[in-house]
């Protein structure tokens, strides 16, 4: 059930506004507000899911209102409604925060259109508020040694800026983590953290993945759908795995680097975003260059800030107080309490060969924590802690 507030003076025009929207979804719930400081009281004491409001209007302005939303409750999309001579006032209310105008009288297909996309980005936002609550607890640097100690250093030098950052490193050894701590120390935190996966992304769906379609683009779009660097807009976009982008994706994302604008798949239009790029992979992308199949002036534009993230092979002194991390943390998944670990134990784990990294260790705590006796051994760790 999605709520909808409808701030109206004119009886006429909500009567109509109404009907159009009700009988399109039988899910929306459509409130209305006479004026602008109805309608703010209504948000105060109500959660909506997006706002339609005039700009017009006696007492307090759609503008005013606008303002006034931004600052109590900011995650609600609003839509305003223009009259003729408003236009150039709609178009600057975006600049305050508005999702996007609609014009009297109203376009059916533009409205509707619009109203599925605010409702759409709003159920992102949402969804990404409540996943940043969650990665907040579950993303922690853990570790003490040379490079993990730089890491840190850079990431508080780096975050506050807006600079562009290339994360390299091989497989498990973190990359992800090291973008979320730029992003939750950042001014953008605030704003979504949106993550790709371009490897696991069809190269035939990617572009759309990155910068949506409008309806009718392809087979299956049956609707205008925003992609990711608009949800992203005012946050950051993690592009975890970039070595494995099309060339054509590339070029896009170039293109939106450089203007910060892209355009939607089946589209002219241009669509101005304000996201900071932060990729990661796991590829030596010099030698991608070299093969051309990979853009050198797009490696240039986000490697502004190199960090590369060391295998847990170069960081040994770093395993005891992982899987000291890791057992409380799977001990309380599991709902047992905490297992402790033995010298012999530890020490028997640091000489492996971590080749699958901090994400083998983990599978490998949780294995001897699940198998293991009430304390782990160097015996539990030679019976279950094998890796292979």
């Amino acid at each position: 059930m999605a709520r909808i507030l409808l701030i109206e003076d004119e009886a006429a025009i909500r009567r109509v506004l109404v009907k159009i929207l009700t009988e399109e979804n039988d899910s929306y719930e459509v409130e209305e507000a006479v004026d602008g400081l109805e309608g703010i009281e209504k948000i105060k004491d109500e959660d909506y899911d997006l706002v339609l409001c005039d700009i017009k209007m006696p007492k307090m302005d759609g503008v005013e209102v606008l303002e006034a939303i931004m600052k109590i409750k900011p995650e609600i999309p609003v839509v305003m409604i223009s009259g003729h001579g408003d236009l150039d006032t709609a178009v600057n209310t975006m600049k305050v925060g508005a999702f996007d105008y609609i014009a009297k009288p109203p376009d059916l297909n533009r409205l509707l259109n619009t109203v599925r996309n605010a409702l759409d980005r709003k159920e992102l936002v949402v969804e990404n508020t409540r996943l940043k609550k969650k990665v907040s607890k579950n993303f922690e640097m853990v570790g003490q040694s040379e490079g993990i100690e730089r890491i840190k250093e850079l990431i508080e030098k780096v975050a506050p800026t807006d600079a562009r950052v290339l994360i390299t490193g091989q497989n498990g050894t973190g990359k992800e983590l090291v973008a979320h701590w730029i992003h939750q120390k950042s001014e953008r935190s605030k704003g979504p953290m949106v993550e790709v996966n371009c490897a696991a992304i069809p190269s035939e769906l990617i572009e759309s993945e990155l910068f949506g379609h409008v309806k009718g683009a392809f087979t299956s779009a049956n609707k205008d759908r925003a992609g990711k660097f608009e949800v992203a807009n005012g946050g950051t976009i993690f592009l975890d795995e970039i070595g494995d982008m099309s060339l054509s994706a590339q070029a896009k994302v170039l293109r939106a680097l450089q203007e910060n604008k892209i355009s939607r798949v089946g589209s002219g239009k241009d669509i101005k975003v304000d996201v900071r790029v932060v990729a990661a992979t796991n590829k030596d992308l010099k030698k991608e260059i070299e093969d051309k199949k990979f853009r050198e002036d797009l490696y240039h534009r986000l490697a502004v800030i190199l960090i590369e993230v060391p295998s847990l092979n170069e960081r040994r002194e770093d395993i005891p107080l992982l899987i000291d991390y890791f057992s409380e943390k799977i001990s309380a998944e599991h709902g047992s309490g905490k297992k402790e670990f033995t010298e012999d134990a530890l020490k028997t784990l640091k000489e492996y060969d971590w080749r699958g990294n901090i994400r083998e260790l983990r599978n490998v705590v949780e294995r001897l924590i699940i198998l293991g006796g009430d304390k782990i051994t160097e015996e539990d760790v030679k019976l279950f802690g094998s890796k292979f």
